[in-house]
């Protein structure tokens, strides 16, 4: 993959990268230096990942009419179904 900002990965070519790292970490190929600039790498294509569905998160929203049938904004809550 060429060399791009990881701020700049859209979450799926973040996702994408986190595999490529998987895998090449898994075989066992790699020195201790190669390793460890991949293992960093890994890291900050995770936390690009949490970041950018944190904010996925914040932009979802729920209409909700009120008594008056006014519409408002509400935070998407997720409910248990066990």
């Amino acid at each position: 993959m060429a060399k791009v900002t990881k701020d700049a990965l859209s979450f799926e070519e973040a996702m994408t990268r986190l595999e490529e790292i998987a895998k090449s970490l898994e075989d066992g190929s790699a020195d201790l230096d190669s390793a460890l600039a991949l293992y960093e790498e890994g890291i900050a294509c995770v936390r690009r990942c949490g970041k950018l569905l944190d904010e996925a998160e914040k932009k979802i929203k729920m209409l909700q009419s009120d008594e008056d049938g006014n519409m408002t904004e509400k935070d998407f809550e997720i409910k248990d179904e066990q």
